[in-house]
């Protein structure tokens, strides 16, 4: 069945950013079209945050969808992880739920719309390059969870 028109364009921006997040876009292209994972190294334009699918379902709800970035996730491993900015990792070392990959460390990506070996995007990249901001992100895995300063202050 054909995706809708929107989110076959959406899927598509999505896919042309990611791919041109890696230093061979067209070796990337290659892998997806035999529907397999491509590698992805980050540390030239985000950074991974890992955390368990189960603690980072709650936190993910905690977000609001507009300051929600890229998450990958895996049901086997019950591992789900989170592009973030390039200076993420002091922000984000003091979450024990996270652990935040240096840069040179590789993501296995399926392509936007497809499931390829348990991994599928719960949020997917749009094509913006937009991330999940770090501070939000360690607010919504922490004990009261991300207030946004309109409830912090009611």
């Amino acid at each position: 069945m054909a995706l809708p028109m929107h989110l076959a364009q959406r899927y598509q921006a999505g896919d042309s950013w990611l791919a041109d997040c890696s230093a061979h876009p067209d070796l990337v292209r290659q892998v997806w079209d035999a529907e397999r994972l491509a590698p992805l190294v980050c540390g030239t334009r985000w950074l991974v945050a890992e955390s368990r699918i189960t603690t980072g379902m709650p936190a993910v709800m905690r977000i609001r969808e507009d300051q929600r970035g890229p998450v990958l996730a895996d049901g086997e491993l019950d591992k789900a992880w989170w592009l973030v900015p390039l200076d993420a990792a002091a922000e984000l070392a003091g979450v024990r739920q996270l652990t935040v990959h240096p840069a040179g460390w590789s993501l296995h990506c399926p392509p936007m719309n497809s499931y390829v070996d348990y991994r599928f995007w719960l949020w997917r990249p749009d094509g913006s390059g937009h991330l999940t901001d770090p501070a939000v992100l360690a607010a919504a895995f922490g004990p009261g969870g991300y207030r946004h300063p309109t409830e912090a202050s009611a």
